[in-house]
């Protein structure tokens, strides 16, 4: 999965808040959507989004549909972060130093 999928999928306020629920631990769609004035259908479209990007697996038991998040996607965004401020670090420590040279 790439970076911009799964940063893409957060971007919507109600996911980002379904992730940070499911960081407590697993939960129903039911659970999900308790805190929400919407359906059913719109927590599960929502889920499937997280789904499909790989933050979220579902697992049906019966008529319930329990959701828990994925570690991998976190190890993912994870690295991508480290490998920006490496740059970034670097980049800025190069200017600070142009910077702080004396004018000739």
């Amino acid at each position: 999965m790439t970076v911009a999928v799964l940063c893409a999928a957060l971007g919507d306020p109600t996911r980002a808040a379904l992730v940070e629920r499911l960081a407590e631990g697993p939960a129903s769609l039911s659970d999900l959507a308790a805190p929400y004035a919407m359906t059913l259908t719109a927590i599960r479209k929502h889920v499937g989004v997280l789904e499909d990007a790989g933050w979220v697996e579902r697992r049906k038991r019966g008529r319930v549909v329990t959701c828990r998040l994925r570690p991998e996607p976190f190890a993912e965004l994870e690295g991508w972060l480290g490998d920006r401020r490496t740059f970034w670090t670097s980049a800025l420590d190069r200017l600070d130093d142009e910077l702080k040279k004396e004018p000739s």
